[in-house]
């Protein structure tokens, strides 16, 4: 049985994602093998607030080069979380905005 903590894996935090804070939009680094429900209830349990929808996408590796030798950086999976309108915020963004 998998945990919150391995369902989330880490917070994405860049220019787009942070302009997302204010509509409760947060975007989070998730296990590949990890459904919609799964991540609702691990953001549920970890920040003690209310998910109002989660849309996830797997980014592909991109080809990097070292020398002569190239290969491609692991794929992984994205999550965009949106809380409900009454749900509080998670602090962890919004200390960054």
């Amino acid at each position: 049985m998998k945990t919150a903590h391995d369902v989330i894996l880490k917070p994405i935090i860049t220019e787009a994602t942070m302009a997302g804070v204010a509509d409760k939009k947060y975007t989070f680094k998730v296990a590949k093998d990890s459904n919609k429900i799964e991540i609702a209830q691990a953001v549920e349990k970890l920040f003690d607030v209310k998910v109002a929808k989660v849309n996830t996408l797997n980014v592909r590796g991109r080809y990097k080069r070292q020398g002569m030798h190239g290969g491609y950086t692991p794929a992984w999976k994205k999550a965009v979380i949106t809380l409900k309108e009454d749900s509080k915020g998670i602090e962890f963004f919004e200390s960054m905005v």
